[in-house]
C-alpha cells in the first residue's frame, strides 16, 4: 500500500506529541503537515525536542491552524489533538471537502446534543454531525469505523471503564444499577497548560479527587454503558489525579446478577478480547507501570464473597490507548492497514 498523507491539528500538546512519535514510525503514513496556533513557523524538533532526528519528521515545520492552509498540505486524513471545544472548528470543513477526520476530543462522543449541554454547559457547536460520528473504540465499533467520516476518539478514562464492563453488560451477568467506579489519572491527562493546581509542588506526594459528581466524561461513558446493557445505566464515577505523569488506573464495583456465578466473570472477559490485539485479560492484577507506552489495556477481576461484590480492574497509557494510541488505532482501520501497524 502506498503512503497515507496525514495531518495533525494542535500537535505540541502531550497527546499530539505522542501521536507525532506513533505516526513518525509508521510505514504506511506521510506526515504532511503539523499544525499550532502558537508555534506557527517554527521547526517541529525545536518544539518537540523527542522527534529531533527522527526522519519521518525531518523539514517539518508548524502551519497555522486554519482550515485553508490544512487542506493545503495535500493530508487525506487529520488528526485533531485540540481541547475540547476547538475541534468543532475544523472537523466539518475538512469532512465537508471530502476528508477524513480523528477527533481525540470530546466533542463529537456523544449522540445525543441534549446530553452534551447537560454537561458541558452549553449548545453543541454542530449537532448536525454527531448522528455521523462514530464512537472511536475499536473493540466496541470497529466495522463503524472502517467506515466513517468522522471518528470520535473514546476517552481515557471511559477506555479503562467501558471496556471490563461492555462484555458483562452485554451478557446480563452484573446489576446494571449497582456500578460504582473509582479511577487514578496520571497529571498528562489534564493536557500541557498552565494551572497551578497542576505544578509539581502541588501534585506530587499527593492524590485527591475531582470532576464530582458530574465528570464530563461520565456522559460518554453512560452512553456506552447503556447502548450494552439495552437500557438506560446510570453510575458513580470518582476520579483522582495521582501524583504520576501517566497512566490510568481503575476499580470497578458491581454485583453479579441473580444466578451467575463468580467464575463466569473471568469466563466472559477471557473470550470476549482473546484475539483483541490490545487488551489483555490478565490474572495478575494491573499495574500502571506496564502499560506506559503500549497501547494495552489489562484487565483483571476479582470476586469479594464477603461483601458480595465483583470488582474488576484495569490499568493503560492515557496517552497512548487513551489517546494517541487508540487514535492510530482507528485511523488504521479506516486507511485499511493492520489495526496494530506503529504501534507494537
Amino acid at each position: 500500500m502506498s503512503s497515507v498523507n496525514v495531518a495533525i491539528v494542535g500537535a505540541n500538546g502531550y497527546s499530539g506529541e505522542e501521536l507525532c512519535a506513533l505516526l513518525c514510525r509508521h510505514s504506511g503514513v506521510r506526515i504532511a503537515g503539523v499544525s499550532s496556533r502558537t508555534h506557527a513557523g517554527k521547526p517541529v524538533a525545536d518544539v518537540l525536542p523527542r522527534l529531533a532526528g527522527v526522519p519521518a519528521a525531518s523539514g517539518l515545520e508548524f502551519i497555522d491552524s486554519k482550515v485553508d492552509a490544512l487542506l493545503a498540505t495535500g493530508a487525506e486524513f487529520f488528526f485533531l489533538a485540540l481541547p475540547h471545544g476547538l475541534a468543532t472548528e475544523f472537523a466539518l470543513p475538512l469532512v465537508n471537502a471530502g476528508r477524513r477526520v480523528i477527533d481525540l476530543s470530546a466533542d463529537f462522543r456523544l449522540r445525543d446534543a441534549s446530553v452534551y449541554e447537560e454537561f458541558y454547559g452549553e449548545p453543541h457547536p454542530a449537532a448536525e454531525a454527531l448522528g455521523e460520528a462514530v464512537y472511536g473504540l475499536p473493540e466496541l465499533h470497529r466495522e463503524e469505523i472502517r467506515k466513517a467520516r468522522l471518528v470520535a476518539s473514546a476517552g481515557c478514562y471511559p477506555t479503562s471503564i467501558l471496556l471490563p464492563l461492555v462484555p458483562l453488560l452485554r451478557a446480563g451477568l452484573i446489576e446494571p444499577d449497582s456500578i460504582a467506579v473509582s479511577s487514578a489519572s496520571g497529571v498528562s491527562g489534564a493536557g500541557r497548560k498552565a494551572d497551578i493546581s497542576l505544578l509539581y509542588a502541588e501534585c506530587n506526594e499527593s492524590m485527591r479527587a475531582y470532576g464530582l459528581p458530574k465528570h464530563r466524561h461520565l456522559s460518554e461513558i453512560e452512553q456506552e454503558l447503556s447502548l450494552a446493557a439495552g437500557l438506560g445505566v446510570a453510575i458513580t464515577f470518582v476520579p483522582h489525579l495521582a501524583p504520576m505523569t501517566r497512566g490510568i488506573h481503575t476499580t470497578t464495583f458491581t454485583r453479579l446478577a441473580p444466578g451467575v456465578e463468580p467464575e463466569q466473570i473471568a469466563q466472559t472477559l477471557a473470550a470476549a478480547y482473546e484475539g483483541e490485539p490490545f487488551v489483555r485479560y490478565r490474572e495478575s492484577l494491573p499495574d500502571t507501570k506496564h502499560m506506559t507506552g503500549t497501547n494495552f489495556c489489562d484487565i483483571a477481576c476479582r470476586y469479594d464473597a464477603r461483601g458480595r461484590r465483583l470488582i474488576l480492574l484495569s490499568a493503560e497509557d492515557n496517552l497512548v490507548k487513551g489517546a494517541a494510541g487508540q487514535a492510530v488505532q482507528n485511523f488504521n482501520l479506516m486507511a485499511g492497514f493492520d489495526e496494530t501497524a506503529a504501534l507494537f
